[in-house]
């Protein structure tokens, strides 16, 4: 097992209160393994992520652990985190192609990431331009501004950055954001290749496109208002969801053929809830066509079946 999370809770201070952005999460990620994650913007993804790195100094780790490799990590300790990112685990993150330094060239940008983890850049030298050969990049961008470089070519070079150090978690948040529909593809493809060439050992993706996940994905995760509503392999879960969110998310995906005339998209009603004070029960019930007087209790996560896991009173009817 590559990593395990148990019963995770973190929130973010605000001067309201705390957001309960995490609260009580509880999956595995298998070795070469891709999980995605699906859900609403403020469903709890990112904050997922990130709280596996340790990036925002505004969480706050309630409970819950996290291990890789058998390997507890002090998430709730920034500082002590520094002796695991980039080498255990490591992230592209949200809106990576601005997240190169735009005073540096890409090639200085790497040298510090590597210096700052003991590693030299003439010794990583050779396997940096492979890795850039693996995704269609010539080693001439080492000599250029990251405004030198499109949108693609960026998002290139972040994931090259990221994971050459060979994590054995690699988390990608919204890696394919912002790009046209082609590079979509390209992006997405090199992040299997990546899991293939045992450049990292298993692999979060997080996005808001269902439709990306069920292109590359192993497993699909989804969440909705901090808590984890359905998980089950790829397939599965697009062809027969068993949760009403995860339906209604999958009924608001366009079909290749239908036109606006003969079928509209449909959106969810109501809004998700707010997490400084979420409601008890299922979080989803102010939402749910399906509600009933059970759903004022928190339904559990539980596996109805081999690896199909819902939190749902009325998902296996």
């Amino acid at each position: 097992m590559s990593l395990a999370v148990d019963n995770l809770r973190v929130y973010y201070r605000t001067l309201r209160g705390d957001v309960k952005a995490l609260d009580g999460v509880t999956f595995d990620v298998a070795d070469r393994e891709i999980l995605g994650i699906a859900g609403e913007s403020g469903c709890g993804k990112t904050t997922l992520g990130k709280s596996l790195i340790r990036l925002d100094g505004r969480m706050r780790h309630v409970e819950g652990s996290v291990s890789l490799d058998g390997v507890t990590l002090p998430i709730g300790d920034s500082k002590a985190m520094n002796a695991y990112r980039f080498k255990d685990v490591s992230i592209i993150p949200q809106y990576a192609m601005s997240a190169l330094n735009p005073t540096r060239k890409i090639g200085r940008i790497i040298s510090d990431l590597l210096g700052v983890r003991g590693v030299s850049y003439e010794e990583a030298g050779p396997e940096l331009r492979r890795r850039l050969g693996l995704v269609g990049l010539d080693e001439k961008v080492l000599d250029l501004y990251p405004i030198e470089l499109s949108g693609g070519m960026k998002q290139r070079v972040v994931m090259v950055l990221s994971t050459l150090l060979n994590p054995s978690l690699l988390i990608a948040d919204e890696l394919t954001s912002a790009l046209d529909v082609s590079t979509q593809k390209a992006v997405a493809e090199m992040l299997v290749e990546f899991r293939d060439r045992e450049l990292v050992k298993s692999t979060i993706l997080i996005t808001h496109d269902l439709s990306i996940l069920y292109q590359v994905a192993d497993t699909i995760l989804v969440m909705y208002a901090g808590k984890l509503v359905e998980k089950a392999p790829a397939a599965e879960l697009t062809e027969r969801p068993k949760h009403p969110y995860t339906r209604l998310l999958l009924a608001s995906l366009p079909e290749v053929g239908v036109r606006f005339e003969e079928r509209r998209l449909t959106g969810i009603p109501g809004r998700p809830p707010s997490l400084l004070k979420p409601p008890a029960g299922c979080r989803f019930r102010a939402r749910c066509p399906l509600a009933g007087e059970e759903c004022k209790e928190e339904p559990p996560f539980v596996e109805l079946e081999p690896d199909r896991w819902v939190a749902c009173w009325k998902a296996a009817a």
